[in-house]
Order: structure tokens, then sequence, then C-alpha cells
């Protein structure tokens, strides 16, 4: 059996990378394919020597571009590599774009797909990811569900259950494995002169937040008010795109707001771990701050992480001002108890163990 894992973005290298290590230790036959969906190869290649994980056997350097030229582009190249090396089964995960063009293009080559995270619903069509995921879910064959909900999602839409199969999130094994690899490599905390619990930490990527001028400022002034009234600093590790609407929509930033580079995985997951409070609109984080009981608000309408809203480790706020700093105090009064709905921390076992028996 020849497995194929096709990823594209940092998010998918880690979640994936405890697959890649179940792989590894089991000596299988496999090879990584990388779209270069966000960074050129090279650039991702310190990310995979970050998490010790093996090179990509194969590089589209795809890069950014409109939803249609960057799946176009995949689809072509994913599918001379999938002729060419004949894999048994490929695995994608998550929602992005490389996504939908693995799992498409495997399709039409009758080729096995396995899609790792199966199941999320936002219930929001104008969400890209929205799309993504549910294209990928209806054409794969093994569907890996990280929760129950999940599972119901895809049983909702018709899914057979025979195809699906509930095993935890790698999100999990991810957070584990790499904060011990973390622990060798890096401190964050020293080198941004923090002490643990004595910041709130944020991010904001998503289109519908930094593209809009209306909810980027929402979201800087919620944060003031949340400087104003925690007195905490908010460390900000803002991306080059984000940086440039700031200037182009001529926002202000609160002297309350620390904006530094982007991190490495290794750094953020640090600083993750020892924040007081998170905010965010990412899924991932949504997730990790879940797993290491750190408090979570979230900057957006709707999220297709509905468990940590259940669990309580998560509230969403939008990006309302007022919203955001009461969403703040909220989870700033709750005990860091809840129970984590992702999983054991052996998704990525399960899932080659379930590949190889099928």
């Amino acid at each position: 059996m020849k497995i194929s894992i096709v990823l594209g973005t940092r998010p998918e290298i880690i979640k994936m990378s405890p697959v890649i290590r179940e792989l590894e230790n089991q000596g299988l036959d496999y090879f990584i394919l990388h779209t270069g969906q966000h960074y050129s190869y090279n650039l991702d290649k310190i990310f995979f020597e970050d998490l010790e994980l093996p090179e990509a056997k194969y590089n589209l350097d795809v890069g950014s571009g409109s939803h249609a030229e960057e799946t176009g582009k995949m689809l072509i190249g994913i599918e001379k590599v999938l002729k060419e090396e004949k894999p048994d089964i490929v695995l994608v995960e998550g929602d992005t774009n490389t996504v939908v063009a693995g799992a498409l293009a495997a399709s039409k080559l009758h080729i096995k797909v396995g899609h790792v995270e199966a199941g999320l619903r936002s219930y929001d069509r104008t969400m890209p990811e929205e799309i993504n995921r549910v294209l990928a879910d209806h054409v794969s064959d093994y569907l890996f569900a990280p929760t129950e909900k999940a599972r119901g999602n895809l049983l909702m839409e018709g899914i057979d259950e025979n195809k699906i199969f509930v095993t935890g999130n790698t999100i999990v094994d991810a957070v584990y494995q790499n904060l011990e690899i973390a622990k060798r490599k890096v401190n964050s905390l020293k080198k941004l002169n923090l002490n643990p619990g004595g910041y709130f930490l944020m991010t904001a990527h998503r289109q519908e937040n930094v593209d809009i001028k209306e909810r980027l400022k929402g979201v800087l002034e919620g944060l003031e008010l949340v400087y104003r009234k925690f007195n905490f600093p908010i460390i900000y590790p803002i991306h080059p795109r984000t940086m440039k609407r700031l200037k182009e929509f001529g926002l202000d930033v609160s002297k309350g707001i620390r904006l530094i580079e982007p991190l490495g995985f290794l750094e953020f997951l640090q600083l993750e771990a020892n924040a007081k409070l998170v905010l965010t609109d990412s899924g991932g984080v949504q997730e990790e701050t879940c797993i290491l009981k750190v408090p979570c608000v979230t900057l957006r309408d709707n999220t297709e992480r509905p468990e940590t809203l259940e669990v309580g480790s998560n509230v969403l706020a939008g990006v309302n001002q007022n919203k955001i700093l009461e969403g703040v105090k909220i989870m700033l009064s709750k005990e860091r108890n809840w129970k984590n709905p992702f999983g054991d921390g052996n998704a990525g076992e399960r899932i080659i163990k379930i590949v190889e028996e099928i």
C-alpha cells in the first residue's frame, strides 16, 4: 500500500504532523506533496524542520492567487504526481483550496480519498472554507470525523455511515507532541520579556475581518477597551497583509496592543499555552486553547468548532467592541476545568490503523 499526503498550508502541516509521524514510526510507504498554497516550499521547509518532520517529496509552489487560480494550478500539478506515483489512497486535512484540489484530483483518477477532520460545518456559505469542507467530504471515501457532532453533520447530509470513522482530532496529538519539541527548541516568553499569565494573545487573519474596514476597526476598538479594563499587554503577531490593510484604512492601534512579527508555530504554541486569554478568528486556535485550558474569545459571528462553546472554553463575540469586552469578562470569570472534547491524543495512530485495515 502506498499513501499520499497532500497539504499546502501551515495549519495542515501541524494537523497532519501526528499522521506523518505515525507513518514514519511504522515504516509505511508514503510521500508528501506540498502545494505551496500560502508559502513557497523553501519558506515552509523551515516549518517542517522545526516540527522535526521529513521533507516533502513534491513541491508545486503554486503561491497565492484567486480561489480559481490556486485550485486550478493545484489540480493540474496534483494530477500529474498522482498519475506518476499511483498511490492507493490520498489523505487531505481540513478545509483549504489544497484539500478540495487534492480530493478532486484523486477521486477523478479513481484513487481513494481520506479526509482528516471531516464533518466540520459553520453553515455559512460566504466562507470559502465551508464550500471546501462540503466538497471534500462528499467526494471522500473515508471520512475521519474528529467528534460525534462532526459525524452527525455528515449523516444529516446523507453520507454513508460506513464511510465515517470518529477518530478524535489530530490537533490534540499535535499540541501534545509539538509542545514537547517547543520545550527543547524555543523560549518565546523570555524572548518577548513576558511572564506566564501576564498577557493576552491575539490573532486575526480571516478575510471577512481584515479586508473590511468596519470589521477590522471594531476588532481594534474592542482590544482597546479590553486593555483599558484589564491593563494586560495584548500580544498580536500580525501578518504583513493585515498590516497593509491597517495602513490602507488609516486605522490606529492602541498603545496596549503590541504588534510583533509573525511567529513560528512552536513559539506561538508556547505563547498560547502561557497566555491569560486568547482572542482569535482562527478555527485551529479555538481548538488549541480548549486543549491547553486557556480561555478563548472568538472574533467571529459563527464557528465550525461548536464543541468549544458547549464545554465552555470559548465564546463568540463577533467584532462589536462592547461584545468583545463582555466576552473577555465572561471568559476570565470561568474556571479552567472544562473537558477537552477533541479526543485523547491518539487520532493519528487511529487514522493510520483504519487506513491499513481498509
